[in-house]
């Protein structure tokens, strides 16, 4: 049997993936057909069509299929069914186990032990077992960094206004409260006042996030800049009181006619009155020195003495 026609019935059955010691004991594969190459090792055992994206929902999946009964992926990992599916394929993937399960995972996987039952899980329709919304921004808010939380809940909220599975500010600070005096209630809490579901990116989550943390005033995210009853555009954040506006340009924005259109809508905006500071993935390296950049612009404004 050729390489591809062995590989048919696992392509077909499991999305592309598949479990090495599955194929050899069935003979649907030689051991040197699985090492040759021909397909990615995405864990232990774990393998892929290479044609497959290799991000973490793909790990993520291939975990699911190690995964003992009653365990199901969480926190960052489930997170990517929610609307948010930014999480890096080098992060380990998160699994939610029950107490009493001695399952520890493969190299790349997380298991955390907690509370686990058929409130806090459901099956997604591609049939990866998952925990439900709010309790995937549960672990999210007490497991992750704050600017990491923050992005993935802000990505979850914006799904959740067009996913009926998603989640909802009412549901999140419902959950909240009820988790009162649980191990990591005071961190989930003090995460409330910065989740923001308008925000459309991780490095906008992350930028104002930082300006909360240096004592700034918050930023309207995705705020529409309209000067004499004309719209000059929608930014991804400003202080309308100083006239500031701060902007993300990620890769597609520095595509050769993105770049002239951008160009035009920043002139139009400074020539209304408005200062534009424009961040990349590098200046994301030195978050101290945006804050200052942004401080100093507010207080030229004179909203900070």
């Amino acid at each position: 049997m050729g390489d591809a026609a062995a590989v048919t019935p696992y392509r077909r059955f499991l999305g592309g993936l598949f479990l090495g010691s599955h194929a050899l004991a069935e003979g649907v594969l030689t051991k040197r057909q699985l090492e040759s190459g021909l397909y990615r090792r995405v864990l232990r055992n774990v393998y892929a069509d290479p044609g497959l994206r290799h991000d973490h929902r793909l790990k993520a999946r291939a975990a699911a299929l190690l995964m003992p009964a009653g365990a199901a992926l969480g926190g960052r990992s489930a997170a990517a069914w929610f609307g948010a599916p930014f999480t890096s394929s080098a992060d380990p993937v998160l699994v939610v186990v029950p107490h009493e399960c001695r399952w520890t995972g493969p190299r790349g996987v997380q298991v955390h032990r907690t509370d686990v039952d058929g409130r806090v899980t459901w099956t997604a329709d591609d049939g990866v077992p998952l925990t439900t919304a709010t309790r995937t921004a549960w672990d999210v808010a007490t497991l992750e960094p704050t600017s990491a939380a923050v992005a993935l809940l802000d990505g979850m909220l914006r799904d959740g206004r067009e996913n009926p599975d998603g989640l909802t500010g009412s549901a999140l600070v419902t959950e909240f409260l009820r988790r009162r005096g649980q191990w990591g209630s005071r961190r989930a809490s003090n995460l409330l006042p910065l989740i923001d579901g308008r925000a459309m990116s991780p490095p906008e989550s992350r930028v104002r996030v930082a300006c909360h943390l240096a004592g700034l005033p918050h930023p309207v995210p995705q705020y529409e800049v309209v000067h004499e009853g004309v719209l000059l555009g929608q930014v991804d954040f400003a202080w309308p009181e100083a006239r500031l506006v701060v902007e993300y340009e990620g890769e597609y924005h520095f595509d050769e006619h993105q770049i002239v259109k951008d160009d035009a809508r920043y002139a139009r905006l400074v020539a209304a009155g408005w200062k534009v500071i424009r961040l990349s993935s590098f200046d994301l390296h030195d978050l101290d020195a945006v804050v200052d950049r942004i401080r100093t612009a507010l207080t030229d404004a004179g909203v900070l003495g």
